[in-house]
């Protein structure tokens, strides 16, 4: 038997090497775009994953209104929401907010597959979506990643 010792990593903030990552949504499906997303803000395609620490990359998605559907979820998804008042309920379909404001529909999907807690919540900053190829990150030199490379 081997009586060598071998040691298990635990990465923490000091020692996490974040990276810049740039995401393209054109024709790509939401679920599958946001899981992706998802992995890779966590940590999870790293060596060192570490569950407690946030040792993902920060994603940059470009071209948010570009995003695909698949089936009747233009029409039928509904987000919900309530403002605690009588009454208070709003129902909008996927296609309004989609035809509103296209971010949101990227930053909620991502951040349902998030952690429900305080290292959810840091992760969740790392994430940056934009309408439009053009992104103000230029100078972090982002990292182009073909979404079919993930696992």
């Amino acid at each position: 038997m081997d009586t060598k010792s071998y040691k298990t990593i635990s990465a923490n903030k000091k020692t996490v090497k974040k990276n810049w990552m740039l995401i393209d949504a054109e024709n790509e499906i939401l679920g599958r775009l946001a899981s992706k997303v998802a992995f890779i803000l966590r940590g999870k395609h790293k060596p060192y994953f570490t569950p407690h620490v946030d040792c993902g990359d920060n994603v940059i998605v470009i071209n948010a209104e570009k995003v695909k559907l698949t089936g009747n979820k233009l029409t039928n998804k509904k987000y919900i929401s309530h403002s605690g008042y009588p009454g208070g309920q709003k129902i909008r379909t996927i296609e309004d907010v989609l035809n509103k404001k296209p971010i949101q529909v990227i930053e909620h999907a991502v951040k349902g597959m998030l952690p429900k807690n305080r290292l959810g919540s840091a992760i969740y900053r790392n994430l940056h979506v934009f309408t439009g190829p053009d992104h103000p990150h230029e100078a972090q030199q982002p990292d182009k990643i073909n979404l079919n490379s993930i696992k």
